[in-house]
Parts: C-alpha cells; structure tokens; sequence
C-alpha cells in the first residue's frame, strides 16, 4: 500500500546524496548533514567506502559500479523490514503501471501454458476483442519472434507500449487448420479491478482484486450497475469480495470504505513521531444506501483489503466472513529518486483500524470463520504464512498470528463462505450467525498466475 507524501521532493534530494557519497565521499562529507554525524556513522561509512573500492578493485571480473551501488541501497533496505525496498528504473515504472491500472496496451488477460501464451480472455472494447482475439487463443509469435522460452512477464512486456502504436500476433486457434495473423495497434487499456455479478436474483456480488487508481470508480460503477439491474425493492444487499486481495494503494482503500459509510474515522496512520498522525474520516454518502453488507476475507487478503475490512467491522457496517486476513498493517510510501534513479519504498508508518488496533501480524478476525473444503491435492499449498511468519517483520504486542486458509473453490456453488454470506442476506439463521448484523449501527467501537497487458 503507498500514500503520496509532501517529502517526496527533499527525500529525492536525499537519495541524490546518497548516490553521490558512494562515488566521491568525501565531498559528500563537507555537508551540514555530515557535521551532525556521530564518529560511529563516520566510520561505519568508511568501512563501506573501502569495501567498495576494493570490490571494484580486486574481483575476479569487472564488476558494474551501478550494480554494485543498487545492490548495496537494496540490501539495506531489504535489512529493515520485508516491506521496505529498492527499486531500479524499470521496476519503478513497473510499479507506476500497476498502480495507476491503465496503460498502453492490447486489452487481452494472458497466462502461460507449455511455454507458450494462452488467452484467458480478451477485455471488452480493445484492440484484441475488436480484431476477433478469442479465449483459448494460443499466441506463438509476437513480431515474427517467437515466444517459446520467454517469461510471462517478460511477453507481457513485449504487448505492451506506447499507445498508437502496432504489434503482429501469430494465433493458433482451435479448429482452424493454419496459423492466424493479426495485426494490433496499441490503445489505452484499464485494468478491471472490480468485477460484479447478480447472485441467487437479489444479492449484488462484487469483486475487488486490487486498490488501484481505478478501484473506487469502478466499485461506483458496479454499485449502480447491479441497484439498476435487481431493482432497488427486489436488492437484499452485496457481497464484497476481498479474498486473495493484497491490497495496493492507501487512497483508495480510504474511499471504498467511505463509499459504504456515513461517517465516522476509516483508518489513521502513525509514523515514528506523534505529530506525523493523519486520521481519514468517511463523509456523508453510503453508495448502498444502508443495504446490508458482507465481506469476504481469507489469508490472501492484505494491506488495504484489511483497512477496509477493519473499518467496516469495526463501524458494525458489514459482517466479516471468511478466515483471518494476512495481518499486514504498515504503510510504504514511494520517494522517487530523481530521473531515472528509481524509487525507495519505505515503511513510514503503521496504520490503525478504526477502534484503535493494529492488525500487524494479527490480521482482520472474522465475525464468522468458514473454512473451505479443500481438495486433497491442494491442501500442503492453500494456508498462507501471514506476516508473522515473515522475518524481520515488525512486531506488535501481544501474541501474533501466522497461518490462515486462502482457497477459494472455482466453483461458486462449492464456496462456502460465499454460501453462508448468501444465506446471511437472505435472513437464513445457522449456528453462527451470531455476529453483527450487516448494515446495522454505524457507530465505531472500541493455479496459474494470469496477466493483463
């Protein structure tokens, strides 16, 4: 999860610094900020200064000083937290493209199979759904190159480019005796982050499975479609989705949790020092209008999928059904380094639910546990570990909590959870619906991996 700070200016300058005591230290050390140095911090850079150089002078082979330098920024960073790193150039862009959800593109959901690319679906109204790209679509060649023996990051990197401009794909397609061409040009592609459908005629079921840029306007989106779609007398209430959700931006996190609620304080984020504290409160306009809400969490679900998560339990706005959520409470903020120095990614705070607790390493526990029926091939690879379980974490009081089920059936009719938040808008009372009732008082107390490109 990131936030936009107002340091991002002075942090770069600081990067700047960095970079350039490693190359000429001792100019570096003429600075105010060397003045204010211990001896200890003087020596222990040193020691580095000399280190580098002998690595630049005695290795084996020529080592690359940009390498070396990188290297040395990302191992210090990787020392403080799982979460804090170092980005390259390309990796920050990566990064940029990811969170924004849109990019130059071709508008088709890929994934790898026999090392060659499968078409999991094309995306409505985009270059491949409009020149006939197909599902179960396999694509062999990308610009007469083949793509045997490529990563799937590393095709999806090929589709990818500036707006305007053309791609040849070679197909082959089930049925057809001889190879398809076809030419693409490139156009601006969204990520779908939220997905919907009807469920059981009267349940508005959403999907969120990530915070990006486009999320809340999606869920906006969504919300609507399916009030128009079921009839606001007919709707019983919506199932949110955040499962298998690793979270993704701050911001948007904070504005799907109001897009639910009244009012009231959604998250506040704590930094080293007090004064450095920002609450996020909701503003007057529940989308649902008071409609009935649960959420499904798992071990999957992370970062800002628990932010939401935590504000609407704690509001006493929807009821958490699932298994314990990941337990990742702490919030990276992305400093730039200056053109084409990449980025850090730094822990900058820690973030609390509305009540006051922090889920680091604990995670969201669920109004009501449901664990799924797991196939047995699958059962040594469906619990996540948690943040717990991650080293150099950082610690929370009391006892920490690693370890929770993260499966989610492809068959809905075989989704338990699912099931019961079904049967919970419906009014169907079991055993354990003695948790809060959805949209009751808003008042807070205290398996292959697929690509879009």
């Amino acid at each position: 999860m990131m936030r936009k700070t107002s340091v991002i200016l002075l942090s770069a300058a600081t990067g700047a610094a960095l970079t350039l005591f490693v190359t000429q230290p001792r100019a570096v050390f003429m600075g105010s900020s060397a003045r204010a140095a211990t001896a200890d911090t003087y020596r222990q850079l040193n020691l580095f200064g000399d280190v580098f150089e002998r690595v630049r002078s005695d290795y084996v082979e020529k080592p690359d000083d940009t390498k070396l330098i990188e290297s040395a920024i990302s191992g210090m960073l990787t020392g403080l937290d799982p979460h804090s790193s170092y980005m390259d150039a390309k990796s920050f862009r990566d990064m940029q493209v990811q969170t924004r959800g849109e990019f130059g593109g071709l508008g088709i959901e890929v994934t790898m199979e026999d090392g060659l690319i499968k078409v999991v679906s094309p995306i409505d109204d985009t270059p491949a759904s409009r020149a006939g790209v197909m599902a179960n679509d396999i694509i062999t060649n990308l610009d007469d190159e083949a793509v045997q023996g490529l990563t799937l990051n590393q095709a999806v990197e090929k589709m990818r480019g500036p707006v305007n401009t053309k791609i040849k794909l070679k197909i082959i397609r089930k049925g057809q005796d001889n190879p398809i061409d076809v030419t693409l040009v490139r156009d601006n592609i969204r990520v779908r982050s939220v997905r919907a459908r009807v469920e059981q005629d009267d349940i508005g079921y959403i999907r969120i499975t990530t915070f990006n840029e486009q999320t809340t306007e999606g869920l906006k989106r969504e919300i609507g479609n399916l009030t128009n779609q079921i009839g606001g007398d007919k709707l019983k209430g919506f199932i949110i989705d955040l499962r298998n959700n690793p979270g993704g931006l701050l911001e948007e996190a904070v504005t799907v949790s109001d897009s639910f609620l009244e009012k009231g304080e959604i998250v506040s984020t704590r930094g080293r020092n007090a004064e450095e504290t920002q609450r996020r409160t909701a503003h007057a306009g529940d989308l649902t209008k008071g409609r009935p809400v649960i959420v499904l969490v798992n071990g999957g679900s992370a970062s800002a999928s628990e932010i939401v998560a935590g504000a609407l339990q704690d509001h006493k706005r929807a009821t958490i059904v699932g298994t314990r959520s990941f337990g990742k409470g702490s919030v990276q903020t992305i400093i730039p380094l200056g053109s084409g120095n990449g980025a850090l990614r730094l822990t900058t705070a820690r973030y609390y639910t509305p009540s006051g607790k922090s889920i680091q390493a604990k995670g969201i526990v669920p109004d009501i546990e449901v664990l799924q029926d797991v196939p047995d091939e699958l059962k040594s690879r469906t619990d996540t570990k948690g943040e717990a379980s991650l080293r150099g974490h950082l610690k929370n009081d009391g006892d920490e909590k690693t370890g929770s089920q993260s499966y989610v059936p492809p068959d809905a009719k075989d989704d338990k959870a699912l099931k019961l938040a079904g049967d919970l808008l419906h009014g169907i009372k079991n055993s354990a619906s003695a948790a809060p009732t959805p949209g009751g008082d808003n008042k807070a107390t205290a398996d292959r991996p697929k690509a879009a490109n």
